[in-house]
């Protein structure tokens, strides 16, 4: 499994990389990806504008104070000022004048003339409410720059906010409006292809025939795709190499052009593997270069990779085959295409949650293949496996919240042996 999820990034890296290049990268307005925020990566270094804070601002609610006006302050002498006009959270007060103390919010800006802020809670009366003019004591010094967020403290205007890579997730969006930046260059998103073979495939919604299934390779691997940010355009094709082959020379009628082909189906041993005998086709015509093979894996075994010609204009984009039962087109898309295209992509984490838990039932496996289980943690943090090993079972795919790992050699497992889970969603 780790040799051919190397394999698979090795293929579709460089593809991914051009999307960030002078020639793919976007434009994007920064509140267009509030609006919208899909994975995205910057293609460029985002500089601050402005400061943040842009000014300095009290950190608590409290009293903004000159300290050396409570240098001598003590429990048994503690230093009386007069209250001056309060200051609220968008209101610039006036200069603080020695001897007064103005009560300030959390956010407002310190007063000039004013070197900290003391909280609320450490004043006498401790609360809010004192007419201009009357007294507040304190009880205890108070260091120049307490509870004073400085201007700047953040981010300096002119300063690399998020350098060229970097995802636009919640956190950093945030980040590029308060530091004044209103359009970011973007990687664009990748386009993906997505073949979905089989003469037995029906849409979703259509009258099934005697024989026939609906498309939930199709479904549901083009939903893992967009939610991984991708541009997906699905085919569904019979197991016909012609047609397979017509799928690639004009994926889209609008002169839409993929960067990365998948497919589902068609790769095992069988006499009518549609994207295996397609693909070696091609091959034989000079248009692809291609990989079958079997990984030591269950479910997802049988295994594909190629460059291939695609469009009218034959430029080579990398192809993924993955196998055609549910399971193991999900499984296979999970460990193998997901993090790679995550990466490009800017979704985070790339790797979803990994650890160790105990299995609350037995296990056995074959030990010369890496078993992928489906299962989910229980209310102790035991892992309890859904359904069986079986890659048809979609239904119960839609249960699990992770993958079970049994690795090569292991035949056994007793309840209470620790297993690796990462989580799907």
């Amino acid at each position: 499994m780790e040799e051919h999820a190397w394999r698979v990034a090795a293929a579709v890296r460089p593809a991914l990389a051009a999307l960030a290049g002078p020639a793919r990268a976007v434009e994007l307005a920064v509140a267009d990806a509030v609006a919208d925020p899909r994975p995205r990566a910057l293609a460029a270094a985002a500089v601050a504008t402005v400061a943040t804070p842009g000014f300095d601002n009290a950190q608590m609610d409290g009293y903004a104070v000159r300290a050396a006006d409570l240098a001598g302050a003590s429990a048994t002498v503690p230093a009386a000022l007069a209250v001056a006009e309060p200051i609220p959270a968008g209101h610039v007060g006036d200069r603080l004048l020695p001897g007064t103390a103005a009560p300030i919010m959390t956010g407002a800006p310190v007063p000039g003339g004013a070197d900290a802020v003391v909280r609320i809670e450490d004043v006498l009366p401790p609360r809010f409410g004192q007419a201009v003019g009357d007294r507040v004591s304190f009880t205890a010094p108070v260091d120049v720059g307490t509870f004073v967020r400085r201007a700047g403290s953040d981010v300096s205007s002119g300063d690399v906010l998020l350098p060229a890579g970097s995802p636009l997730g919640a956190a950093q969006l945030g980040a590029l409006v308060a530091s004044g930046i209103d359009r970011v260059r973007v990687a664009d998103a990748p386009r993906v292809l997505l073949v979905s073979t089989g003469s037995e495939v029906r849409g979703a919604g259509e009258t099934l025939g005697p024989g026939q299934v609906h498309d939930a390779n199709g479904a549901s691997l083009a939903a893992s795709l967009r939610v991984v940010g991708a541009d997906v355009r699905v085919r569904t094709v019979a197991d016909d190499v012609a047609a397979f082959r017509s799928v690639l020379a004009a994926p889209d009628h609008a002169g839409w052009a993929p960067d990365l082909v998948v497919t589902t189906g068609g790769v095992s041993a069988g006499a009518y593997e549609v994207v295996r005998l397609g693909l070696g086709a091609l091959a034989d015509d000079g248009l692809a270069d291609v990989w079958f093979g079997h990984v030591a894996m269950q479910p997802g075994g049988p295994q594909g990779l190629a460059t291939v010609a695609v469009g009218p204009d034959g430029g080579r984009v990398p192809l993924v085959a993955f196998p055609g039962n549910p399971v193991s087109a999900l499984a296979s898309f999970e460990l193998f295409l997901r993090p790679v295209l995550a990466q490009a992509t800017g979704l985070r984490p790339v790797r979803r949650g990994r650890g160790r838990a105990p299995l609350a039932d037995a296990v056995d496996s074959p030990p010369a293949l890496h078993q992928v289980r489906r299962g989910m943690l229980d209310d102790v943090g035991r892992v309890v496996l859904v359904g069986g090993p079986g890659s048809h079972l979609l239904a119960r795919y839609a249960e699990a919240t992770v993958l079970v790992h049994v690795p090569l050699g292991v035949a056994h497992l007793d309840a209470g042996d620790e297993v690796e889970y990462e989580e799907i969603g």
